[in-house]
């Protein structure tokens, strides 16, 4: 199996990309998705959680108040490095179930959609990376616009990360997302062909 891991920063289309590669047949798996599900409702690490903040961290139907969490953890590096050391391993846990279970029903290629794909060490478990790349003024307006941040929370975000210039330096290829959703669809398109290719060839 054939494994490809997709990261990028904040903001920088990720999302995007990763919705273009499913719709043209990637088998993807989505540590975005599965980092919710291990902070769901009742699970271990959404007590965790509450009893960490309180229940003001609730929403009415008792799930977490995820932009209230943001805000908190990217103020405070030492309560972000508290939540990932709770819900990592789970999300871990859970990549490499999914991994296995598309082993086991033959899958040739798989996308590992992972924001921290380079900063949690994922590289040494894919074939090769891919970093969606902006520039950084592309990035901080979008993330102001997208999520109503100011300049200076959006900031904050973009700056608990690993920068965008420092991923490209481990990427085998580069998905340039400054130029607009078209010439963004042409790249995947053409790198998913490759893709293809490549995988038939093993």
């Amino acid at each position: 199996m054939y494994c490809v891991g997709l990261t990028g920063g904040i903001a920088s289309g990720k999302s995007t990309v990763s919705a273009l590669l499913s719709q043209m047949g990637a088998r993807l798996i989505d540590a975005d998705v599965v980092a919710r599900n291990a902070v769901a409702t009742g699970s271990p690490a959404w007590r965790a959680i509450v009893d960490r903040f309180g229940q003001e961290i609730l929403l009415e139907d008792d799930s977490l108040n995820r932009g209230m969490l943001g805000g908190k953890i990217f103020a405070e590096p030492a309560l972000r490095n508290w939540l990932n050391a709770l819900t990592h391993p789970a999300i871990r846990q859970e990549i490499f179930r999914q991994m296995q279970l598309a082993r086991e029903e033959g899958c040739r290629l798989l996308v590992l959609d992972i924001p921290l794909l380079i900063e949690a060490g994922w590289c040494e478990f894919v074939d090769e990376v891919w970093v969606v790349y902006v520039r950084p003024d592309v990035q901080l307006n979008r993330l102001m616009k997208r999520n109503t941040l100011s300049r200076e929370q959006a900031l904050q975000r973009i700056q608990s990360q690993m920068s965008l210039a420092e991923k490209v330096g481990y990427a085998d290829l580069v998905i340039d997302n400054n130029a607009g959703l078209e010439e963004l669809e042409k790249q995947v398109s053409d790198a998913w062909r490759r893709l293809q290719n490549k995988a038939t060839a093993i």
